[in-house]
């Protein structure tokens, strides 16, 4: 592992579910075709580690979304996603819509 930061930035993406978000980050993230696609198994890409050469060649994973859609803080998926995020070596960065 490097030190280094990955940069995920999803603001001007339309995401209105959870799966709209896995779809998003599927690519950037190297998320391989059997990932779970559930709060579980991005858990365990995040934290564990293993599951994405991509993530696992950074320390950090930041991922930028905005604050609109799936992501305006009512959506329960939404913030039980941003409860995975450990604001450490991951984090979860809600922007106000541009």
């Amino acid at each position: 592992m490097t030190d280094s930061e990955l940069v995920i930035d999803l603001r001007g993406q339309p995401i209105e579910t959870l799966e709209d978000f896995w779809d998003a980050v599927a690519g950037p993230c190297g998320l391989p075709v059997w990932f779970g696609r559930n709060l579980d198994a991005w858990a365990d890409t995040i934290d564990t580690r293993g599951i994405s050469d991509v993530i696992d060649r950074h320390d950090l994973l930041t991922v930028h979304v905005e604050q609109r859609g799936f992501f305006t803080g009512q959506h329960p998926d939404a913030l039980s996603l941003a409860d995975v995020f450990d604001g450490q070596r991951n984090r979860l960065v809600v922007h106000p819509p541009a």
